[in-house]
């Protein structure tokens, strides 16, 4: 019988993780997949940055044990434990290389930096594969498919609108988060007037929320995870005719490494062509990902 991605997920047993105060091996900027130092056991380490506040994807919650009977990750340095999609990839990638899994938090606007400047190898962390961005990272193969779309407050006069031609002469004021791909589809809401973007996902559906911005552009999935918390949300997916045009960067979610980190990268690849990624399973995952997700996220 096939065993779900899922279930096989489940069924993995990680190895001892790092103490808090253990040294984290990592190797010179240009060979950062093989450390010097090592896990405390003597395996490679694999050094995560995601944001830890980006939910269905990643998010930080206080407890270790999820409620599906898995376990979240000890944040680097303290701080709670790492859970979402982007850990459960990360978790089969880091056993299936044989590596311990360290996972560092990290603001969204200095994540390329962070790990630039050695404090991790890899950003697993739904970063969509942008041309601009292969500028300066390599990328991996998507390890998820997301689908974009527009949020805005149940109740408003835009609320029942099923393309972005709709909004023409309305003045919408528009947000979204800073520093992603969603940043530039902005300017293709007709007579959009731009607001603030912010640091966090979860700003952004406050924004809307509380009347500051009109109109959020946002991947589906965690429009759906902030759905769950905040009633007072509305979802629209745009008609594929009245629609924004290149924004399908953003729906390549990708692991990114240094730019010259080959090594690496082709090592996360060959994991992620081991596991057998396809896009049912990603789909599973993800809906999983969404319900284990805790209230507080």
């Amino acid at each position: 019988m096939k065993v779900s991605f899922f279930k096989k997920l489940t069924g993995i047993t990680i190895a001892a993780m790092l103490a808090a105060g253990s040294i984290a091996g990592c190797g010179s900027k240009d060979s950062a997949s093989i450390p010097d130092d090592g896990a405390a056991n003597g395996k490679d380490v694999l050094r995560v940055g995601m944001e830890c506040a980006y939910a269905p994807f990643n998010w930080t919650q206080t407890s270790e044990i999820v409620s599906n009977g898995d376990k979240a990750i000890p944040i680097y340095g303290g701080g709670g434990y790492a859970y979402g999609y982007d850990v459960m990839i990360a978790k089969q990638i880091a056993e299936n290389l044989g590596m311990d899994l360290e996972i560092h938090k990290v603001e969204w606007d200095s994540i390329g930096l962070s790990m630039d400047s050695g404090e991790y190898d890899c950003i697993i962390a739904g970063m969509g594969r942008t041309a601009e961005r292969q500028l300066s990272y390599s990328f991996t193969e998507p390890y998820y498919y997301r689908n974009n779309c527009v949020v805005v407050k149940k109740g408003s006069d835009i609320e029942n609108i099923t393309g972005l031609s709709e909004l023409a002469g309305k003045n919408v004021k528009v947000t979204t988060q800073l520093g992603t791909g969603w940043v530039p589809l902005l300017n293709q809401i007709p007579d959009a007037v731009l607001g603030a973007n912010y640091e966090t996902t979860a700003e952004v559906f406050m924004a809307i929320s509380n009347g500051t911005a009109d109109v959020a552009v946002i991947d589906l999935p965690t429009a759906e995870s902030a759905l769950l918390t905040n009633s007072d949300l509305k979802i629209i997916t745009l008609n594929e005719n009245d629609t924004f045009s290149g924004d399908e960067e953003m729906t390549n979610i990708c692991i990114a490494t240094r730019k010259d980190d080959i090594e690496l990268r082709d090592k996360i690849q060959g994991a992620m062509d081991t596991l057998g990624l396809t896009r049912d399973s990603m789909n599973e995952l993800m809906e999983e990902a969404i319900k284990l997700q805790p209230a507080a996220n």
